[in-house]
This record gives C-alpha cells, structure tokens and sequence, in this order.
C-alpha cells in the first residue's frame, strides 16, 4: 500500500515579478486548494526586483535568488523533502527552453506557461529531455480546466454529435489597438518583440489557445493550415491578427480567428463546434454554460455543477467546486490544471499510480504540437502555396 505524503508540495517561480500579471495568476490559482506553498523564486532577471518581490510574498529571503540557476543550485543543496517539488515558469517565451532544462536536469518537475519554447526545434529537444529526466512537466493551457469545457470534450467522446464535420475557433482581444509597446508598456514590449516572442506574435499569444482548445474539445489534431496573418499597428515587428483555415486528421475543417486589435473585445475565446447530429458552443467569458443544439431536439444549456453534467462528465465534476448557480471563473480554471498536476506528482512521491482524472492536464506533446502550429501558421502566410502541413511531432 502507497504511503501517504504528509506534508504540502513546495512550489518555487521562476517569472512573475513585480507588476507581472500572470505571474500572481499562477500562485493566486496554485495554492487556491492549499496542499501547496510557494517558498522560492527568482521572480525578475534585476536581483533587486526579485528580492522586492519575496519581501512582498513574505517568502524567507535566503529563497529568494538573483537567477534560475541559483535557485536550482540553492534548492538542491537542501534536504529532499525541504527543496521545491516543482517550479512553474511564467517569463517571456525566449527563456522558457533554458529554464525547464535547468529544472528537469536537476529532477525538478515543471509548469511552463503557453508557448512552450521559441521554436520548434526547442520544443522537439525539450520533449527529448523531459522522457530523460523522468518529470512531470505541464503547460499551461488553462482554458482546458472549465468543467463546460470538459464536459463539451466527453459529449464529443461520447458520440453525441456523431462525426465532427466543422469546428470555429475564435479569440478576440483589443488591448492592442494602439502601439503601446512604444510607451514603456512591459506586457505589449516583449509580445511584439521577435527576439522574446519567437516568430509570432498574436497567433503565438492567443491563437495557440484557440487551438489547443479545439484540439481538445474534439480529440483531433490540426494537421494543415491557410493562413492570413497581418500587423495592422504601424512598425509592429508581429502579428496582430491572423485568419487560418484549419484542416484536422480526424476528417473535420475548421476556422481560426485572433486578434489582438479587435477594438472593444476583452478576452473573447470562444469556440463552436458541429457534428452530423448536433452541435455545441462555449464562450470563456460565459464561462459556467454550454450550449447543445441537435437536428430533432430544442436547444440545450449545461450549466456547471448540476448532478447531470456530473453523471455525464466526471472530469467536469472533479474540475468543479461551487454548487450551480455560484460562478466559478479565470482562476478557478487555472487551478484546475495545478490541480491535476499536484495530484500526479502527490501519487508519484507515494510510489502510487495516478488518479486517471488527474492527468487531464496539457504535456510537452502539446507544447510541440502548438510551436508546429505557429510555425505552420507563419510559413503558410508567408507563402504562395495555399495549405501547409504541420511536421510530423
């Protein structure tokens, strides 16, 4: 019998300093089911905001390192049960191949944040190295942890809405309208800055998140793209807004659309898909229903925490913790995915096998996946032929 693990799973940061938006997303949703405790980083590249940013966390400055590779060699120098179980990556994309070698060479499990890598060669060596080392290492595809959202997966499984024929991905933002990447503006700076955001910039950002979202809720792979991506801000190095028609293996056609310029759009993902028999629609922002339509039936609305979607759905119900009706949202979904992460990682330092439920999270096979997506998408922009075909991963 599995030995139980008594006490919390420790959590370091590498990322997420001062005025970092994401960065207080991940602890904010990390530690939101307790079990976990963040008790190191190297939040900043600038020694000085790093430590700004452990006296604000209230974290024991002696935890608190100038690099990465301090913090991996100050935390191996610590007792096994003492040092992080786990880091979770949240910089610009540029360093994240850098960083999850470090960790996964010294045995250290890892949380990257969405894009995986700078390219797909990265991604391709990071899988390499992530099957060496052993560890456990997730993306952060975060829109996967709704509970509507896995239940639109299972209903899929289940043959609900017979073959898929067509699925319509959409994510709209305008936060970008204007160049505020010339006004100082950290978060618009390195999106739009090839040397940190890799070879995209919208279709990198948002695009891989429409994508792996209908990847996901339809259980096929995008295998081919047409692609019309343009920077309509002047002297933007990046995309701003792409079209993609989108080709999947399991038969079905599909459409694209990012945007970062759609002017009074907020956080617009949304995502549709139809079968021979049915269809469903999910919107992020409407994030606790889902609605089914049917070819002889009337319209449907799932709503999150009812015992049927329950009955339906299991991963909906594990990924649920407010009765109907009290909405659950952004961080709930976010936890969700540390959720299944800490609950592998719990049953490994047991000895124990997984709860299957739990490995529902995204994995360096999607990471890879979504950097041939980007790169699919560019070249296919880029090029007078009108479909291209994603490398074999």
């Amino acid at each position: 019998m599995a030995a139980a693990l008594d006490r919390s799973l420790k959590m370091g940061m590498a990322g997420g300093g001062p005025r970092a938006f994401i960065g207080d997303v991940h602890r904010r949703a990390a530690l939101l089911d307790g079990g976990v405790e963040l008790v190191a980083g190297a939040f900043s590249s600038s020694p000085r905001k790093s430590r700004a940013k452990g006296r604000e966390l209230g974290l024991d400055p002696a935890r608190v390192y100038a690099s990465l590779e301090a913090l991996v060699a100050g935390e191996l120098a610590r007792p096994a049960g003492e040092r992080v179980d786990f880091v979770s990556i949240v910089t610009p994309n540029h360093l994240h191949f850098a960083m999850a070698r470090s960790l996964l060479a010294a045995g250290i499990h890892v949380v990257c944040e969405k894009p995986m890598t700078f390219d797909a060669a990265e991604a391709r060596r990071l899988r390499k190295l992530v099957a060496q080392a052993g560890c456990v290492f997730a993306l952060t595809h975060n829109y996967t942890g709704y509970p509507m959202v896995k239940l639109a997966r299972d209903l899929v499984r289940s043959g609900e809405l017979g073959r898929v024929r067509k699925v319509v991905a959409e994510y709209h933002q305008g936060w970008l309208a204007t160049p505020l990447e010339r006004t100082g503006m950290k978060q618009a700076r390195w999106r739009t800055d090839p040397r940190q955001s890799g070879a995209a910039g919208s279709v990198g950002d948002i695009g891989t998140h429409a994508a792996n979202l209908a990847e996901y809720v339809t259980g096929q792979r995008i295998t081919a793209v047409a692609a019309d991506i343009n920077a309509f801000v002047t002297r933007r190095k990046l995309d701003d807004d792409a079209g993609v028609l989108l080709r999947f293996d399991g038969g079905a056609r599909g459409l694209l659309s990012a945007s970062q310029v759609a002017v009074g759009e907020e956080n617009g993902l949304s995502l549709r898909v139809y079968g021979e028999r049915g269809g469903l629609r999910w919107r992020q922002e409407a994030p606790n229903t889902l609605q089914a339509t049917s070819l002889d039936g009337p319209q449907q609305t799932w709503s999150r925490g009812q015992d049927h979607v329950a009955a339906r759905s299991p991963a909906a119900a594990r990924a649920t913790r407010l009765p109907s009706g009290h909405p659950e949202g952004f961080i709930e979904a976010f936890a969700n995915v540390y959720a299944n992460v800490c609950d592998t990682l719990r049953a490994r330092l047991r000895g124990a096998d997984p709860d299957p439920l739990a490995l529902d999270y995204p994995t360096v096979d999607d990471g890879l996946h979504g950097m041939l997506f980007i790169e699919a998408v560019v070249a296919s922009a880029r090029s007078r032929e009108k479909w291209t075909r994603l490398p074999r991963s």
